[in-house]
């Protein structure tokens, strides 16, 4: 895994404007390598602004929207087009308005599909939607995806692993059923750290003072990931820490963040 990088700027709204910058850049240097490129979604109150801000960005039509295949790292277990969904987030503030290829955006299961308040089959039919996408160079029975956004909450979460539950420990499962969450709703769907850590990159967001001691927490040397889940999100050739000034308020010693004002 990579060692992680920080970037910091002045307020919320310049970071959503630079990480969605970010990823029309990571895109496009993804599709003329390849001819495609794939991105994982986070959901939140920055995951959200950044994708309104691509929305809103001349340059997101520098990227071939029908050829970018959308996943989400995590996903509320609530019926499809529930307003706390991260897909009914996302399509309102990105994918409505561009060019995607419907076959291509994976959404993670919702509680009114074929199965009903179950969320595990559910959750094996999406790791077997991530295992047919993927190649044989790539890992995990995943896709290396070319970039996962991730947020992090006060209590160092990303996706929906949460300190000292069970999926943390999972090593062969790239998408887990997550019962009883301490953060509403109680059910969801999450990949883990095998899918989480196939991307090429790792973009962990976060912005606001309420988010400063998790942020420490994750870049601490000697943080446990099962402790602090936000410790172990990390991609195989880059991860970034993306943050405000006030999410970076308690960085630890040692660490200093380029572009810090």
């Amino acid at each position: 895994m990579s060692a992680p990088s920080v970037v910091v700027h002045p307020d919320t709204g310049l970071l959503a404007k630079a990480a969605a910058a970010r990823v029309v850049t990571r895109l496009v240097d993804a599709q003329a390598a390849t001819g495609s490129a794939s991105v994982v979604l986070t959901g939140g109150g920055i995951g959200i602004a950044v994708l309104s801000e691509l929305a809103q960005a001349p340059a997101r039509d520098a990227v071939d929207w029908s050829a970018v295949d959308v996943w989400w790292g995590d996903e509320r277990f609530l019926p499809t087009g529930d307003p706390e969904r991260n897909e009914t987030q996302a399509r309102e503030a990105l994918l409505d308005q561009v060019g995607v290829d419907p076959a291509r955006v994976h959404a993670m299961p919702a509680s009114d599909g074929p199965d009903g308040a179950v969320p595990e089959p559910g959750a094996e039919r999406y790791a077997e939607a991530l295992r047919a996408a993927s190649r044989p160079e790539d890992h995990a029975d995943v896709p290396a995806f070319d970039v996962c956004l991730l947020g992090i909450g006060p209590d160092t979460h990303v996706a929906s692993l949460f300190p000292e539950q069970p999926a943390l420990y999972e090593e062969e499962r790239t998408v887990v059923a997550v019962h009883g969450a301490p953060k509403p709703p109680p059910t969801r769907v999450s990949l883990t750290f095998p899918a989480i850590r196939a991307a090429k990159e790792v973009w962990v967001l976060a912005s606001g003072e309420g988010k400063a001691e998790a942020v420490r927490l994750a870049l601490s040397p000697e943080a446990g990931e099962v402790q602090v889940p936000a410790a172990g999100a990390r991609g195989r050739s880059r991860t970034l820490f993306l943050l405000d000034r006030a999410a970076a308020a308690k960085l630890p010693e040692g660490i200093s963040g380029q572009g810090l004002l």
